[in-house]
């Protein structure tokens, strides 16, 4: 009687473990890497778009505060010309950060992940002043943020 079953005998590993204890990913999980780093340049560029647009809405507040709505009973109240500045400068911080995640940088993606994460708290902190666009940064934030996390450039071979 000859056994026909592909099942490795009892004493025998499974031929898929390879001292790691877990089966391989499944066969999406190759082609999610493969699109991985067109993430991490998805993000760079909303990183520069991000980048610059806080800036211009950091020099509307310090330039002409009267452009911001403004509410007496929010419990994060700031002066809207010192917030300008703060704004201007985490926004040149995201898109020179973002530049540099474009020219493959490898500190640039820590570096975006911290100043993205930077960002996402400055627009909450601005939500009273201009929530709409407050809520769609902080959108783009958390995309950027999985997107520069999800990307292992030592297991995708570049």
């Amino acid at each position: 009687m000859s056994s026909t079953s592909s099942t490795p005998p009892p004493d025998e590993p499974p031929p898929w473990r390879s001292g790691t204890g877990r089966p391989p990913p499944p066969a999406s999980h190759h082609g999610f890497r493969e699109w991985a780093p067109g993430f991490v340049v998805f993000a760079g560029v909303l990183m520069l778009i991000n980048g610059i647009m806080e800036v211009l809405r950091g020099i509307m507040a310090v330039h002409e505060d009267e452009v911001f709505l403004t509410t007496n009973r929010y419990v994060f109240r700031f002066d809207l010309t010192g917030w300008g500045w703060i704004h201007i400068v985490v926004g040149a911080l995201v898109a020179l950060v973002g530049a540099f995640l474009l020219k493959g940088a490898p500190w640039a993606r820590y570096a975006g992940i911290v100043l993205t994460a930077v960002s996402a708290i400055d627009a909450f902190l601005s939500m009273p002043y201009y929530p709409g666009w407050s809520i769609v940064v902080i959108a783009l934030d958390v995309f950027i943020i999985w997107a520069l996390c999800v990307h292992r450039p030592a297991e995708a071979g570049h």
